[in-house]
Protein backbone atom coordinates (compact mmCIF):
# COMPACT_ATOMS: atom_id res chain seq x y z
CA UNK A 1 0.00 0.00 0.00
CA UNK A 2 1.54 3.60 -0.90
CA UNK A 3 0.51 6.17 1.00
CA UNK A 4 0.60 9.79 -0.41
CA UNK A 5 -0.73 11.71 2.72
CA UNK A 6 2.15 14.42 3.73
CA UNK A 7 0.95 14.03 7.18
CA UNK A 8 1.51 10.36 7.33
CA UNK A 9 5.23 11.12 6.25
CA UNK A 10 5.96 13.70 9.15
CA UNK A 11 4.30 11.07 11.59
CA UNK A 12 6.86 8.47 10.22
CA UNK A 13 9.59 10.46 10.79
CA UNK A 14 10.14 9.38 13.78
CA UNK A 15 10.91 5.76 12.40
CA UNK A 16 12.70 7.00 9.14
CA UNK A 17 14.84 9.55 11.05
CA UNK A 18 17.29 10.36 8.08
CA UNK A 19 18.23 9.04 4.57
CA UNK A 20 21.92 7.87 3.69
CA UNK A 21 23.37 8.15 0.34
CA UNK A 22 24.46 4.64 -1.71
CA UNK A 23 27.79 5.46 -0.98
CA UNK A 24 27.44 5.94 2.83
CA UNK A 25 27.99 2.63 5.16
CA UNK A 26 25.57 2.98 7.89
CA UNK A 27 26.83 2.42 11.73
CA UNK A 28 25.01 -0.27 13.24
CA UNK A 29 22.95 0.17 16.50
CA UNK A 30 21.78 4.25 15.18
CA UNK A 31 18.54 4.72 17.12
CA UNK A 32 16.07 2.59 18.58
CA UNK A 33 15.03 -0.95 17.36
CA UNK A 34 12.58 -0.53 14.45
CA UNK A 35 14.46 2.84 12.80
CA UNK A 36 15.53 2.07 8.66
CA UNK A 37 17.14 4.28 6.81
CA UNK A 38 17.07 4.07 3.05
CA UNK A 39 18.94 6.06 0.19
CA UNK A 40 17.91 9.94 -0.33
CA UNK A 41 15.49 10.32 -3.17
CA UNK A 42 14.07 7.00 -3.43
CA UNK A 43 10.84 5.02 -1.51
CA UNK A 44 11.73 3.51 2.05
CA UNK A 45 9.52 0.33 2.46
CA UNK A 46 8.74 -0.61 6.12
CA UNK A 47 7.91 -4.04 6.94
CA UNK A 48 5.03 -4.29 9.44
CA UNK A 49 5.64 -7.32 11.62
CA UNK A 50 3.21 -7.42 13.61
CA UNK A 51 0.30 -8.28 10.21
CA UNK A 52 -1.81 -11.15 10.67
CA UNK A 53 -0.97 -13.78 8.26
CA UNK A 54 -2.57 -14.66 5.34
CA UNK A 55 -2.47 -10.81 4.21
CA UNK A 56 0.28 -11.63 2.00
CA UNK A 57 3.42 -9.68 2.52
CA UNK A 58 2.08 -6.66 4.26
CA UNK A 59 4.16 -3.22 4.11
CA UNK A 60 3.27 0.73 4.03
CA UNK A 61 5.24 2.91 1.74
CA UNK A 62 6.26 6.48 2.52
CA UNK A 63 6.82 8.66 -0.35
CA UNK A 64 6.22 12.14 1.63
CA UNK A 65 9.66 12.57 4.11
CA UNK A 66 11.43 15.56 5.89
CA UNK A 67 14.64 14.63 5.66
CA UNK A 68 17.33 15.97 7.90
CA UNK A 69 20.67 17.79 7.74
CA UNK A 70 24.30 16.32 7.59
CA UNK A 71 26.44 17.08 11.12
CA UNK A 72 28.07 20.42 10.79
CA UNK A 73 31.55 21.76 12.00
CA UNK A 74 31.35 21.81 15.65
CA UNK A 75 32.35 24.23 17.50
CA UNK A 76 35.56 23.90 19.97
CA UNK A 77 37.30 25.13 22.75
CA UNK A 78 39.54 24.11 25.08
CA UNK A 79 41.08 25.16 28.47
CA UNK A 80 43.77 23.67 31.33
CA UNK A 81 42.66 24.02 35.11
CA UNK A 82 46.27 22.78 35.86
CA UNK A 83 49.71 21.49 33.80
CA UNK A 84 48.66 17.85 34.15
CA UNK A 85 45.57 17.56 32.11
CA UNK A 86 43.65 20.13 29.66
CA UNK A 87 39.73 19.28 28.46
CA UNK A 88 37.97 20.47 25.26
CA UNK A 89 34.58 21.24 24.87
CA UNK A 90 31.80 21.20 21.75
CA UNK A 91 28.79 21.98 20.48
CA UNK A 92 27.14 21.44 17.54
CA UNK A 93 26.59 24.32 14.79
CA UNK A 94 23.72 22.49 12.86
CA UNK A 95 20.20 20.97 14.79
CA UNK A 96 19.71 17.88 12.62
CA UNK A 97 17.32 16.04 14.95
CA UNK A 98 19.32 12.82 14.39
CA UNK A 99 21.26 10.56 16.66
CA UNK A 100 24.84 11.58 17.30
CA UNK A 101 28.17 10.48 18.21
CA UNK A 102 31.57 12.40 18.84
CA UNK A 103 34.73 10.77 18.01
CA UNK A 104 37.83 12.82 20.16
CA UNK A 105 41.08 12.18 19.08
CA UNK A 106 44.53 14.08 19.42
CA UNK A 107 48.12 14.06 17.75
CA UNK A 108 50.86 15.97 20.19
CA UNK A 109 53.37 17.74 17.88
CA UNK A 110 57.20 16.43 17.31
CA UNK A 111 58.95 17.72 20.50
CA UNK A 112 61.68 19.40 17.81
CA UNK A 113 59.47 21.42 16.40
CA UNK A 114 59.25 20.86 13.46
CA UNK A 115 55.50 20.86 12.10
CA UNK A 116 54.98 17.34 11.54
CA UNK A 117 51.30 16.73 12.38
CA UNK A 118 51.02 13.55 10.34
CA UNK A 119 53.91 11.93 11.25
CA UNK A 120 52.87 8.32 11.40
CA UNK A 121 55.64 7.72 14.19
CA UNK A 122 53.92 10.81 16.20
CA UNK A 123 51.87 10.06 19.27
CA UNK A 124 48.34 10.00 18.98
CA UNK A 125 45.83 9.53 21.73
CA UNK A 126 42.38 9.42 23.04
CA UNK A 127 40.65 12.62 24.17
CA UNK A 128 38.59 10.90 27.18
CA UNK A 129 34.70 11.65 26.76
CA UNK A 130 33.04 11.76 30.18
CA UNK A 131 29.43 10.06 30.16
CA UNK A 132 28.43 12.11 33.31
CA UNK A 133 29.74 15.60 31.10
CA UNK A 134 28.08 15.27 27.78
CA UNK A 135 30.15 17.71 25.53
CA UNK A 136 33.94 17.26 27.22
CA UNK A 137 36.73 15.17 26.53
CA UNK A 138 39.92 15.12 28.82
CA UNK A 139 43.66 14.63 27.84
CA UNK A 140 45.43 13.01 30.40
CA UNK A 141 49.60 13.36 31.31
CA UNK A 142 50.03 16.56 29.10
CA UNK A 143 52.94 18.05 28.47
CA UNK A 144 53.46 21.50 28.99
CA UNK A 145 56.00 22.27 26.59
CA UNK A 146 54.04 20.51 24.01
CA UNK A 147 51.56 21.42 21.05
CA UNK A 148 47.86 19.19 20.37
CA UNK A 149 46.14 18.98 17.57
CA UNK A 150 42.52 18.24 18.45
CA UNK A 151 40.15 16.22 16.27
CA UNK A 152 36.59 16.29 17.12
CA UNK A 153 34.78 14.62 14.74
CA UNK A 154 31.02 14.62 14.95
CA UNK A 155 28.90 11.76 13.26
CA UNK A 156 25.09 10.49 12.53
CA UNK A 157 23.95 8.37 10.04
CA UNK A 158 24.20 10.76 7.20
CA UNK A 159 27.77 11.38 7.51
CA UNK A 160 30.42 13.48 9.52
CA UNK A 161 32.26 16.66 10.08
CA UNK A 162 35.44 17.58 11.47
CA UNK A 163 36.94 20.47 13.56
CA UNK A 164 40.62 20.81 14.07
CA UNK A 165 41.76 22.33 16.68
CA UNK A 166 45.64 23.19 17.72
CA UNK A 167 45.84 24.57 21.40
CA UNK A 168 49.46 24.74 23.74
CA UNK A 169 49.41 24.58 27.34
CA UNK A 170 50.77 28.03 27.83
CA UNK A 171 47.67 29.53 25.83
CA UNK A 172 44.79 27.79 27.39
CA UNK A 173 46.05 27.43 30.53
CA UNK A 174 43.78 28.68 33.23
CA UNK A 175 43.41 28.46 37.23
CA UNK A 176 40.34 27.31 38.93
CA UNK A 177 39.43 30.07 41.36
CA UNK A 178 41.05 30.14 44.62
CA UNK A 179 39.60 28.77 47.58
CA UNK A 180 39.06 29.05 51.29
CA UNK A 181 38.81 32.63 51.15
CA UNK A 182 38.36 34.33 54.63
CA UNK A 183 38.31 38.14 55.41
CA UNK A 184 38.48 39.39 59.52
CA UNK A 185 38.41 42.38 60.92
CA UNK A 186 41.73 43.28 62.23
CA UNK A 187 41.62 44.85 66.17
CA UNK A 188 42.73 48.19 67.05
CA UNK A 189 43.24 49.22 63.27
CA UNK A 190 40.15 51.14 62.04
CA UNK A 191 40.74 50.83 58.45
CA UNK A 192 42.16 47.50 57.88
CA UNK A 193 41.18 43.77 56.72
CA UNK A 194 43.18 40.41 56.77
CA UNK A 195 42.39 38.79 53.57
CA UNK A 196 43.50 35.04 53.47
CA UNK A 197 43.13 32.23 50.43
CA UNK A 198 44.21 28.71 49.58
CA UNK A 199 45.40 27.51 46.21
CA UNK A 200 42.50 26.01 44.29
CA UNK A 201 42.47 22.09 45.13
CA UNK A 202 42.82 21.22 40.90
CA UNK A 203 46.32 23.33 41.05
CA UNK A 204 49.48 20.77 41.04
CA UNK A 205 51.26 20.71 44.21
CA UNK A 206 54.80 20.81 42.81
CA UNK A 207 57.23 23.82 43.89
CA UNK A 208 57.72 25.21 40.44
CA UNK A 209 54.33 25.53 39.09
CA UNK A 210 53.26 28.97 41.22
CA UNK A 211 50.21 31.33 40.74
CA UNK A 212 49.67 35.01 41.10
CA UNK A 213 47.18 36.50 42.63
CA UNK A 214 44.74 39.58 42.18
CA UNK A 215 42.46 40.76 45.25
CA UNK A 216 39.01 43.23 44.54
CA UNK A 217 37.40 44.92 47.34
CA UNK A 218 34.67 47.59 47.53
CA UNK A 219 32.10 49.06 50.37
CA UNK A 220 29.00 47.17 49.70
CA UNK A 221 27.03 50.28 49.25
CA UNK A 222 29.90 51.31 46.94
CA UNK A 223 30.13 50.29 42.97
CA UNK A 224 33.62 50.53 42.10
CA UNK A 225 36.32 48.11 43.20
CA UNK A 226 39.75 48.38 44.20
CA UNK A 227 42.59 46.01 43.59
CA UNK A 228 45.95 44.74 44.39
CA UNK A 229 48.36 41.87 42.99
CA UNK A 230 50.39 39.57 45.51
CA UNK A 231 51.98 36.34 45.19
CA UNK A 232 51.20 35.68 48.94
CA UNK A 233 48.23 33.82 50.18
CA UNK A 234 47.42 36.56 52.39
CA UNK A 235 47.18 40.22 52.06
CA UNK A 236 46.01 43.24 54.53
CA UNK A 237 43.76 45.78 53.02
CA UNK A 238 45.29 49.14 54.19
CA UNK A 239 42.31 51.52 52.98
CA UNK A 240 39.04 50.15 54.04
CA UNK A 241 36.33 52.33 55.09
CA UNK A 242 35.61 52.42 59.06
CA UNK A 243 32.74 50.93 59.69
CA UNK A 244 31.25 49.78 56.27
CA UNK A 245 30.80 45.94 55.01
CA UNK A 246 33.44 45.34 52.70
CA UNK A 247 33.42 42.65 49.66
CA UNK A 248 35.95 41.02 48.56
CA UNK A 249 37.15 38.36 46.14
CA UNK A 250 40.50 37.11 44.47
CA UNK A 251 41.31 35.22 41.22
CA UNK A 252 44.81 33.58 39.87
CA UNK A 253 47.10 33.48 37.31
CA UNK A 254 49.85 31.79 36.46
CA UNK A 255 53.00 32.78 38.51
CA UNK A 256 55.23 33.28 34.38
CA UNK A 257 52.01 35.40 32.80
CA UNK A 258 51.02 31.98 30.91
CA UNK A 259 47.67 31.87 29.77
CA UNK A 260 44.41 33.60 31.63
CA UNK A 261 43.32 34.92 34.80
CA UNK A 262 40.81 32.34 36.84
CA UNK A 263 37.34 33.38 37.41
CA UNK A 264 36.55 35.02 40.49
CA UNK A 265 36.11 33.36 43.63
CA UNK A 266 33.33 33.58 45.74
CA UNK A 267 32.47 36.51 47.83
CA UNK A 268 33.77 37.15 51.50
CA UNK A 269 32.36 39.90 53.70
CA UNK A 270 33.86 41.85 56.80
CA UNK A 271 33.54 45.10 58.34
CA UNK A 272 36.33 46.92 59.75
CA UNK A 273 36.27 47.36 63.54
CA UNK A 274 36.23 50.58 65.61
CA UNK A 275 39.50 50.63 68.42
CA UNK A 276 37.28 50.27 71.36
CA UNK A 277 39.85 52.26 73.41
CA UNK A 278 39.90 54.86 71.17
CA UNK A 279 36.60 55.35 71.30
CA UNK A 280 36.10 55.21 75.19
CA UNK A 281 39.03 58.09 75.30
CA UNK A 282 37.49 60.70 72.63
CA UNK A 283 33.96 59.20 74.90
CA UNK A 284 35.34 60.47 78.06
CA UNK A 285 37.06 63.45 76.50
CA UNK A 286 34.11 64.86 75.50
CA UNK A 287 31.81 64.34 78.47
CA UNK A 288 34.54 65.81 80.39
CA UNK A 289 34.63 69.22 78.17
CA UNK A 290 31.09 69.47 78.13
CA UNK A 291 31.56 69.51 82.05
CA UNK A 292 34.02 71.49 82.16
CA UNK A 293 31.73 74.14 80.65
CA UNK A 294 28.83 73.99 82.49
CA UNK A 295 30.96 74.51 85.03
CA UNK A 296 32.14 77.59 84.41
CA UNK A 297 30.77 80.69 85.36
CA UNK A 298 29.34 83.35 82.17
CA UNK A 299 32.42 85.80 81.45
CA UNK A 300 31.19 89.30 81.58
CA UNK A 301 30.85 91.71 78.47
CA UNK A 302 33.37 92.74 77.11
CA UNK A 303 33.17 97.19 77.13
CA UNK A 304 35.56 98.05 74.69
CA UNK A 305 33.52 98.25 71.42
CA UNK A 306 34.12 95.53 68.50
CA UNK A 307 36.69 95.84 65.91
CA UNK A 308 35.30 96.35 62.64
CA UNK A 309 38.17 98.10 60.98
CA UNK A 310 38.24 97.29 57.14
CA UNK A 311 40.92 94.38 56.27
CA UNK A 312 42.39 96.70 53.56
CA UNK A 313 42.65 99.67 55.80
CA UNK A 314 44.58 96.87 57.91
CA UNK A 315 46.84 96.54 55.50
CA UNK A 316 47.41 100.25 54.43
CA UNK A 317 48.63 100.97 57.53
CA UNK A 318 50.99 97.56 57.76
CA UNK A 319 52.57 99.44 54.35
CA UNK A 320 52.81 102.35 55.99
CA UNK A 321 54.48 101.68 58.89
CA UNK A 322 57.10 98.78 56.28
CA UNK A 323 58.27 102.51 54.23
CA UNK A 324 58.68 104.39 57.77
CA UNK A 325 60.51 101.87 58.94
CA UNK A 326 62.55 101.72 56.30
CA UNK A 327 63.46 105.21 55.53
CA UNK A 328 64.67 104.88 59.60
CA UNK A 329 66.88 101.96 58.69
CA UNK A 330 68.43 103.91 55.43
CA UNK A 331 69.25 107.31 57.61
CA UNK A 332 70.36 105.27 60.36
CA UNK A 333 72.98 103.95 57.68
CA UNK A 334 73.89 106.76 56.20
CA UNK A 335 74.57 108.27 59.57
CA UNK A 336 76.90 105.30 60.46
CA UNK A 337 79.02 105.83 57.48
CA UNK A 338 79.49 109.67 57.55
CA UNK A 339 80.34 109.17 61.11
CA UNK A 340 83.09 105.97 60.34
CA UNK A 341 84.18 108.35 57.53
CA UNK A 342 85.19 111.02 59.81
CA UNK A 343 86.92 108.72 62.60
CA UNK A 344 89.03 107.19 59.65
CA UNK A 345 90.42 110.66 57.87
CA UNK A 346 90.67 111.94 61.85
CA UNK A 347 92.56 108.80 63.08
CA UNK A 348 95.04 109.30 59.08
CA UNK A 349 96.51 112.68 60.73
CA UNK A 350 97.20 111.48 64.25
CA UNK A 351 99.56 108.71 61.83
CA UNK A 352 101.78 111.38 60.32
CA UNK A 353 105.57 112.03 60.94
CA UNK A 354 106.17 114.85 63.58
CA UNK A 355 108.55 116.60 60.88
CA UNK A 356 105.84 116.29 58.54
CA UNK A 357 103.50 118.14 60.65
CA UNK A 358 105.81 120.78 61.80
CA UNK A 359 106.49 121.62 57.72
CA UNK A 360 103.06 121.68 57.00
CA UNK A 361 103.06 124.08 60.13
CA UNK A 362 105.87 126.25 58.81
CA UNK A 363 104.74 126.38 55.38
CA UNK A 364 101.51 127.95 56.70
CA UNK A 365 103.26 130.84 58.98
CA UNK A 366 104.16 134.15 56.97
CA UNK A 367 107.74 134.46 55.75
CA UNK A 368 108.73 137.01 58.12
CA UNK A 369 107.59 135.17 61.09
CA UNK A 370 109.50 132.52 60.18
CA UNK A 371 113.23 134.65 59.77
Amino acid sequence: MRSSIPGLGRVMVFLTAALASASLTIPEGWGEEGVQYGQLGTDVTLPCTGAHTGMGNPSLTVTYLWTPDLPGVPFVSCRASDYENFSCSWTSSVETFLPTRYITTYRKKSLTGEDKWRNKNGHVGVCVQDPSRPGTCTVHRSEFWSSYRLNITEVNPLGSSYRLLDVTMQAIIKPDPPEGLVVEPIPLAPRRLHVSWKYPSSWPKEPHFQLRFRLQYRPVIHRSWSMVETVNLSEVITDAFTGLEHVVQVSAKDFLDAGNWSEWSDEARATPVRDLATTISEETTTDARLESLAEEPSQAPNPEPINHSDPLEKMAVLVSLGIFAFFVLAAVLVITVLIWLRVRKHGKDKTKPKFLVDATHLKALPKAQIL
